[in-house]
C-alpha cells in the first residue's frame, strides 16, 4: 500500500512540476476574471438589486412594473416579452413558496461558471493523453519497469494521479468562483434556496446541494473523457493521438449522439449518456425510455472496457 501512495505522489509531482501545469490554473483564473467583465460589460446579470425583509411587496411591485414594461413594448419587441414573463413565473414561483430572494450573488456565479468546466476538459485531456504516452517518448518507462513493482500498479498510480488531478483542478476552479464571486457579488446566507428548472418545471434547491450536483455532472464528463485518452495514450504510446481523439470525441461526441436520436441503438451511444444533468433539466436526454440509471450502467460498461484494455496492453507490452 505504501508503494501506491508513494508512486502516486511520484505521479502527481510529475505533473504539477511542469510549467505548463501552472499556466492551465493561471488561464482558469483569468477565464473567471473575464466572465465576471463580461458581465459587467453586457449587463447580462442584474447584480444591484437587493431585497429587504419585506421582499413579498418588493416581488409584486417588480412584477407589476415588468408586466407593464410589456404592455409598452407590445408586439414590436418580443424579447422584452419572453425575458420579462420569464423572471415574472421565477418571481410568482418565489411568493407563492414563501422563498425569499437574495438577488445575484456569489452562488449565482459559480453556477454559471459551469462552462469553464470545458476547459478543465481540455486540461485534463492533455494530462491523460500524455502520462502514459511521454514516458515512452522520454524514455524514462524503462527506469519505472525495473523497479520491483508491477505494471499494473505502476499503471492504477498513475490512473489515480490523474483522478486526483481532475479533481483539484475542478476544485480549484469552484474556489476561484466563489472568491471572486463574493468579492464582487457579495456571499447570501448560508445555503439559500434557489430556483431551477426541472423537466417538470420551475422548482427550487439549495444552492450548494444545486452547486455539487451539477458540478459532480461535470467531473463525471471529464473522468470519462480523461479515461478514454488514458487508454489511447497507453495502447498506441502517442500523446498526441491520444489527445486529438479526446478532444475530437468532446466536440462532436454529443452532437453525432443527437443527431442519431431517431435510431433506439443511439442510446447505447457513449455521449448520449454522459452529461447526466439532462435528466434534472428541461432538456432531457435524447430519448424518452433513457433513465438515469440506464446512462450510469452504460458509462460503467464503456469505463469497464477502457481500463481493462489499457491495463491488458500496458502488462503484455514488450518494452525494448
Amino acid at each position: 500500500m505504501g508503494n501506491i501512495f508513494s508512486l502516486v505522489r511520484n505521479e502527481l509531482g510529475k505533473i504539477y512540476v511542469m510549467k505548463s501545469t501552472w499556466a492551465m490554473y493561471v488561464f482558469l483564473v483569468a477565464l473567471v476574471l473575464f466572465s465576471f467583465i463580461m458581465n459587467t460589460v453586457t449587463d447580462s446579470v442584474d447584480s444591484e438589486t437587493t431585497y429587504t425583509d419585506d421582499w413579498r411587496t418588493e416581488l409584486q411591485e417588480e412584477n407589476q412594473t415588468l408586466t407593464e414594461e410589456i404592455e409598452t413594448a407590445g408586439e414590436d419587441d418580443p424579447f422584452v416579452e419572453s425575458t420579462n414573463m420569464g423572471i415574472i413565473q421565477q418571481n410568482t414561483y418565489m411568493l407563492e413558496n414563501d422563498i425569499r430572494p437574495y438577488g445575484y450573488h456569489a452562488g449565482n456565479f459559480v453556477l454559471d461558471n459551469l462552462f469553464t468546466t470545458s476547459l478543465v476538459s481540455l486540461f485534463v485531456i492533455i494530462i491523460a493523453g500524455g502520462i502514459v504516452a511521454n514516458e515512452f517518448r522520454w524514455g524514462t518507462i524503462k527506469q519505472l519497469l525495473i523497479r520491483p513493482i508491477s505494471r499494473g500498479t505502476i499503471l492504477l498510480s498513475k490512473y489515480i494521479a490523474l483522478l486526483l488531478f481532475t479533481l483539484f483542478t475542478v476544485v480549484f476552479l469552484l474556489a476561484t468562483s466563489a472568491i471572486v464571486g463574493a468579492i464582487v457579488y457579495g456571499a447570501p446566507v448560508v445555503n439559500p434556496e434557489i430556483i431551477v428548472n426541472r423537466p417538470d418545471g420551475m422548482a427550487s434547491n439549495a444552492l450548494l446541494p444545486e452547486i455539487f450536483m451539477q458540478y459532480g455532472f461535470r467531473v463525471l464528463n471529464i473522468v470519462v473523457l480523461a479515461t478514454f485518452g488514458f487508454m489511447i495514450s497507453s495502447i498506441f504510446r502517442s500523446s498526441a493521438l491520444a489527445i486529438g481523439l479526446s478532444m475530437f470525441l468532446m466536440f462532436i461526441g454529443t452532437t453525432v449522439a443527437q443527431a442519431m436520436a431517431r435510431y433506439e441503438w443511439a442510446k447505447y451511444i457513449l455521449f448520449a449518456n454522459t452529461d447526466l444533468s439532462v435528466y434534472f433539466s428541461s432538456y432531457g436526454p435524447i430519448r424518452e425510455e433513457m433513465t438515469i440509471g440506464f446512462s450510469v450502467a452504460v458509462i460503467a460498461v464503456y469505463m469497464v472496457v477502457f481500463i481493462i484494455t489499457a491495463w491488458t496492453i500496458f502488462i503484455k507490452r514488450d518494452v525494448a
